[in-house]
């Protein structure tokens, strides 16, 4: 169940959501959203009860202490908050949480509800996933939009990807039958360095919430720990010369015509082919959405 008593009345509302877990390569799309959280102030409205959602041996609950005496328990799930961006004539709707275990169908119709009563008139869905791109180059944006007008309008750029998919794309699906516009973001985090954070990652996709939301977002500090994680990546591809040659490879197939975004299947044989090289074996890739 989900407590709606007290919801409030807002302008205009756009959501913003992103997911833990397989939706969310080097925790990029979710510290975009927890960015927007802390540089807009947002306020907790909500959140989903996640007792029906979440294996708690997969995820588990926190245990902390309050005033030094008193334990409390921190359960994983989905927060709602809103914040008011200086300047603004309409609100935005935060939603951060983690992939749920279960009953994706039910927990995507809890999401909804609580978006349609707040009278949300459109849900920007943001992801991250694995890819084959130079960590040199902007890295790559890819989604889907409910209709064709708005993909062009925001320029996105279609996925060719075919497979299994995570819960950002079954909320969106569920969002365009409940007839609220929906579009989607994944950035391209390169494979090779996705050890979380990744504020290249976060930047690329904050600079299509500015798109969205027709507003400046605060960066902070983030422009700079970009710059700093590209530097510790050159610094890795300097040491090691079969990862240099790797990314040098990347480097000439996007040559000056831009990056075109590969498909999950394409993704892993390059990421075998380079594991290969290394002595290493394949996992799974974060291509398949």
């Amino acid at each position: 169940m989900t407590e709606f008593d007290g919801l409030p009345l807002l302008r205009s509302p756009v959501a913003i959501a992103a997911f833990e877990g397989w939706n969310d390569a080097a925790d990029a799309s979710t510290a975009a959203v927890e960015h927007l959280e802390q540089v807009w102030e947002a306020r907790e409205v909500t959140s989903i009860d996640p007792e029906d959602f979440y294996d708690f041996q997969v995820s588990r609950p926190t245990i902390t202490m309050a005033e030094g005496e008193t334990r409390k328990i921190e359960w994983p799930t989905t927060r709602f908050t809103v914040a008011s961006p200086p300047g603004a004539d309409r609100d935005v709707v935060l939603i951060r949480g983690i992939e749920p275990s279960m009953r994706w169908r039910t927990f995507c119709e809890n999401v909804l509800e609580i978006c349609h009563s707040l009278e949300v008139n459109r849900i920007v869905l943001l992801g991250a996933l694995l890819a084959d791109v130079p960590y040199t180059r902007p890295l790559p944006i890819s989604g889907t939009a409910s209709d064709r007008d708005t993909a062009e309008k925001y320029k996105v750029v279609p996925t060719r990807y075919d497979g299994p998919t995570g819960i950002v794309g079954v909320l969106q699906e569920a969002a365009t039958r409940a007839e609220l516009d929906a579009l989607s973001f994944w950035v391209h985090v390169p494979h090779y360095a996705n050890n979380p954070p990744c504020p290249k990652a976060t930047l690329s996709l904050l600079s299509r919430i500015e798109d969205v939301l027709d507003l400046p977002v605060p960066m902070a500090d983030l422009a700079e720990q970009a710059d700093e994680w590209e530097k510790r990546v050159r610094a890795a591809a300097e040491q090691d010369a079969e990862l240099g040659e790797y990314v040098r490879e990347l480097e000439e197939r996007v040559g000056d015509a831009g990056i075109q975004p590969l498909t999950g299947d394409e993704i892993a044989s390059e990421f075998e082919k380079y594991l290969r090289r290394r002595g290493g074996s394949a996992g799974p890739t974060a291509g398949s959405w």
